[in-house]
């Protein structure tokens, strides 16, 4: 039995929630992952999930600011977690347990910090907080809970490979592609136990992106992007892995946020 999972950074689920209706009626996920909603729980827009068939909705939003959610055609437990990371209060982080056949699966959805423009955390705050975050996530592994296995999905804000980003030699002291951020995140992976997925299925000398920058006039025919935008899982999970798909076309909708859906397909 197929089980499909994408992850999004909408960039404000009330303004876009049109685009994200388009996505699941034309490609009908088991699970949609949003990131960067601006929507505290309340204002949450369930009802035209709802009628999508997405009747299971976990949220960890706040005003105007970051927000993660997870909306599922599956039943969700009541075993939630939202991590404070770096205990500032901010909503980046919301986890689900579900079962598909006879596996029990820890959903894990991610909004790293940006960062800020500066890589450089005595003068730059924004910096020296996403640094911190991914140093917490280092704590975070693939095979923390006995019989359960694990994905972890989200715009964790780095492109950790050299073919993540359109020029690895002109990005490496730009934020999202440094290598103290990039060391950071692999190292994150490393510790964890969490398997690419993206890059099992895309070789790694490969150009990948899942982003490209609202500043660009013409972003296709410039085609500067990078991949923020990943999924991970435990690798016992890795042998069910059956496909990835970037919905790049995604990018060229109206109204668009600057980042694309990634899917990935499991095999059961």
């Amino acid at each position: 039995m197929a089980l499909s999972i994408a992850t999004w950074n909408i960039n404000s689920v009330r303004l876009r929630m049109p685009l994200v209706e388009h996505f699941l009626k034309t490609f009908s996920p088991d699970i949609l992952c949003l990131q960067e909603t601006k929507c505290p729980n309340d204002l949450f827009p369930s009802k035209p999930l709802k009628a999508l068939g997405y009747e299971h909705i976990v949220m960890h939003g706040q005003k105007g600011y970051h927000g993660v959610a997870t909306v599922s055609r599956l039943p969700l437990t009541e075993l939630v977690e939202r991590r404070d990371y770096c205990g500032v209060g901010d909503a980046r982080h919301v986890s689900v347990l579900f079962h598909h056949r006879n596996k029990s699966i820890r959903l894990h959805n991610f909004y790293v910090p940006a960062g800020g423009d500066e890589p450089d955390r005595l003068i730059n705050p924004k910096f020296g907080h996403k640094l911190d975050f991914i140093e917490e996530m280092k704590l975070l592994h693939a095979e923390a809970e006995a019989g359960i296995s694990s994905i972890l999905v989200g715009d964790l804000n780095i492109a950790p490979l050299e073919h993540d980003v359109w020029s690895h030699k002109q990005l490496l002291r730009i934020v999202s592609h440094t290598p103290i951020e990039t060391e950071g995140l692999i190292d994150v992976m490393t510790k964890g136990a969490w398997v690419d997925l993206m890059r099992r299925k895309v070789p790694a000398h490969e150009k990948l992106y899942t982003w490209w920058s609202y500043r660009s006039a013409d972003w296709v025919a410039a085609n500067k992007g990078r991949r923020l935008d990943h999924i991970w899982s435990s690798a016992d999970l890795e042998p069910h892995l059956s496909n990835i798909a970037v919905i790049r076309e995604a990018r060229g909708w109206e109204r668009p946020s600057d980042h694309v859906p990634v899917i990935a397909e499991f095999d059961f």
